[in-house]
């Protein structure tokens, strides 16, 4: 799950992090009272959407008046925002970030990650921040420097004091790095993230560290303990598909194909994305309907396919492991009984009583394309378009 910067940074904030003084501001009038209120006689106007590269786009503006303020504020919000992690269709502002500016020294990058390898959490950083990290690992890989913390203990003093001495920080901005790094991991474990990185992460003319910019990802996994998190999603980021497939705990991923996929089961979506690949079609998503593939869900995972305009064909692969073919057989049934399917349907059942689950849809009477295996179910789908 992903969250905004500004709320990024009110979680941060409780860790002690510095960030900059601002508010989120929904209108150009709210943003130019929220300017007067932080002070000052330079503010900047950041557009709030779940994607990077929103400087480039337009998405970020000093502003030197309170007018000013106002200004950038009515041509952000409303406007579609495109970005390198957006693609070309953009992502609507709903809102703009309004916080005080600050005169700048320097720009680093500083981010925890889960490190799957070690299957520990890692920081990465570098003096060289405000710029994507991989264009610094190409051209400059020598200037990230990366260390592993310890499961129970976090990262030692003596971790903390040796990359920020490859930072280049000396006297209290070194102590300040080293507390910031500590208190990123505290987050880190506590809030369950994923992901959690600041770029940049600056130094003032006053010799403080401010979080300038803040990304936090969430474990979707583990929101459960985490209610407060929850609450921060912001339903207007995502793809609407894949929201009302989280109402009935269908794991949704649109893609750019044309050959919708049914699957249960995370590791057989992955395989029937493959082979649909292999047989020269493109899958149009990715679903997983889960073990118990029930006949609503069945229905559901129908509407969320056939919602998708570019889909040509539908194919269904399911192992009957837990849940059998012939109850399976019945809830496609029932489901294409209940959603209009103009297109062709191709199903590939396997498992506990397949022959049963197969001859419940050879006897249906209905436009059903039978397949034995993945690969031939992959190949009458991609022929069933052609």
């Amino acid at each position: 799950m992903k969250i905004h910067e500004y709320q990024a940074k009110e979680i941060l904030s409780q860790y002690q992090v510095a960030v900059p003084l601002g508010k989120v501001a929904h209108t150009p009038e709210q943003a130019k009272s929220i300017a007067r209120e932080v002070g000052g006689n330079l503010w900047v106007v950041k557009a709030q959407i779940h994607a990077g590269g929103r400087g480039k786009g337009g998405g970020v503006k000093l502003a030197r008046s309170l007018e000013e303020v106002e200004e950038f504020a009515r041509t952000m919000i409303g406007m579609t925002l495109v970005t390198y992690q957006t693609g070309p269709e953009g992502i609507k502002v709903n809102k703009v970030l309004i916080e005080k500016g600050h005169a700048l020294d320097k720009e680093y990058y500083l981010a925890l990650v889960l490190d799957r390898s070690a299957e520990k959490i890692s920081v990465i950083c570098s003096p060289e921040g405000g710029v994507s990290i991989e264009e610094v690992a190409k051209k400059t890989p020598e200037k990230i420097f990366k260390d592993t913390a310890e499961t129970l203990e976090g990262f030692k003093p003596d971790q903390l004091k040796a990359l920020a001495q490859k930072m280049g920080f000396s006297g209290d901005v070194q102590i300040q790095f080293q507390a910031i790094v500590a208190a990123l991991y505290k987050t880190f474990v506590e809030k369950d993230a994923s992901l959690l990185e600041i770029n940049p992460l600056v130094s003032t003319k006053e010799g403080k560290l401010l979080a300038l910019d803040a990304k936090i990802n969430f474990d979707d996994n583990a929101l459960y303990r985490h209610p407060e998190i929850e609450t921060l999603r912001d339903f207007n980021e995502e793809d609407p598909k894949e929201v009302e497939a989280s109402k009935f705990n269908l794991s949704y991923i649109h893609l750019d194909g044309n050959i919708g996929c049914m699957v249960n089961g995370a590791g057989l979506a992955m395989s029937t994305m493959d082979i649909i690949k292999l047989a020269g079609g493109e899958p149009a998503n990715f679903l997983d309907v889960g073990g118990g593939a029930t006949q609503e869900k069945v229905m559901e995972a129908f509407k969320l396919i056939l919602s998708d305009k570019n889909v040509k064909a539908v194919m269904v692969n399911i192992f009957g492991g837990i849940m059998r073919c012939d109850i399976i057989a019945r809830g496609i049934l029932d489901a294409v009984k209940h959603v209009n399917i103009n297109v062709p349907l191709v199903v590939r059942l396997e498992g506990t009583n397949v022959d049963e689950g197969r001859k419940i849809l050879k006897d249906s009477g209905l436009k059903i394309i039978s397949a034995t295996t993945m690969k031939d179910a992959a190949q009458k789908a991609v022929r069933a378009i052609q």
